[in-house]
């Protein structure tokens, strides 16, 4: 058995509750230890399951449209089926998925609320990029509505698995951020440690450059100071990344800092933000402030952002919380300083 990085820890068989064996930070209510390690027990069986893509099935497999719109693999939908499956019997009492039309109700007894996105970056399971599972635990309230459409302020934990090179849960509880590592071998996730704060020093930045007609004028005009590099204003050069997958660039950003952006545009959708508040950008930006970062909609932290409705989307800009901040300033520039042809921001003067 390996050594804990952590003093202190509650091993898995204290819960009656069968999965991995997770070593979870003395003061976890049992209730939020269960359900995440039944949801860790999915993640393995689909981290095997996607490790035999294309020998067994096609994962990529196209299988319709959700409620939002977006295209459906083969993989969505057996993901959101086996965390349905496995949470039947659990403490959750409702389920909600970007899968989902509505919520569904699990256990009627239940005192939790669960949004998840079973496989988040779907786009890239044919061409072997990491893609992953994002979930957010609310107490249960009276009403799927009063549960679920709420402040981010009041999740009780949140967290990812990304499928890549490894297999990670990172995962927090309000008390920072812990990261496990799936050891294939025995088939459990092992505790590596906390993740102590998102790095403040980084010259990297995310955003898909190829809608940048779309987008806002101060937008463009943060970007536009990026490209410019060192002969502009900021005086530095700076690397630009793009991986279509939520939580390869969050894992990204923890790991290293930089910046993600995926402003409001113009087009038909997109309009309101693309990315979805309850099942993307509220756990995301938990997990983000809880390792010292920030997470905004472009101005405003995105926990205070409400959704109106289950499928809500929002602009959505997390990351370290100095290159957060800044963001911020440009959209407090005269109209006439975020045009893409001013050269000299009153921001930099001074």
């Amino acid at each position: 058995m390996r050594k804990s990085f952590f003093s202190g820890m509650v091993r898995r068989e204290e819960y009656s509750v069968t999965g991995p064996l997770i070593e979870i930070p003395d003061g976890v209510a049992p209730e939020l230890a269960r359900t995440v390690e039944q949801l860790a027990t999915v993640m393995i069986d689909v981290s095997k399951r996607i490790a035999r893509g294309g020998i067994d099935e096609n994962l990529a497999d196209a299988r319709g449209t959700n409620l939002g719109g977006d295209g459906q693999k083969a993989l969505d939908l057996i993901a959101d089926d086996a965390f349905m499956a496995a949470l039947k019997q659990s403490d959750v009492r409702y389920y909600a998925s970007e899968e989902q039309d509505e919520v569904v109700t699990l256990n009627s007894k239940g005192g939790l609320a669960l949004a998840i996105d079973p496989l988040d970056g779907s786009s890239n399971i044919d061409t072997n990029v990491s893609i992953g599972t994002i979930f957010a635990i609310y107490d249960a309230e009276a009403t799927p509505e009063a549960s679920f459409l709420r402040s981010g302020r009041d999740m009780r934990a949140a967290g990812y698995s990304i499928f890549g090179p490894q297999c990670c849960l990172v995962v927090s509880f309000g008390d920072g951020v812990l990261k496990y590592v799936l050891d294939p071998d025995v088939g459990q996730f092992i505790l590596i440690g906390k993740i102590e704060t998102v790095p403040e020093e980084s010259a990297e930045y995310a955003i898909n450059a190829s809608n940048y007609r779309h987008w806002p004028s101060p937008i463009r005009a943060y970007i536009d100071d990026r490209i410019s590099g060192s002969e502009g204003p900021i005086g530095h050069d700076f690397n630009m990344r793009w991986i279509a997958s939520l939580v390869a660039e969050t894992h990204r950003i923890l790991t290293r800092g930089g910046i993600f952006l995926y402003p409001v545009d113009t087009r038909k959708g997109y309009e309101q933000g693309r990315l979805r508040l309850l099942y993307e950008c509220a756990p995301i930006g938990f997990l983000i402030e809880q390792a010292g970062g920030r997470a905004t909609d472009g101005t405003d932290p995105i926990l205070d952002v409400v959704p109106d409705k289950l499928h809500a989307r929002t602009p959505f800009v997390f990351g370290s919380a100095n290159k957060v901040a800044r963001v911020v300033t440009y959209f407090d520039l005269p109209d006439h300083e975020s045009s893409a042809l001013f050269s000299e921001r009153g921001l930099f003067r001074g």
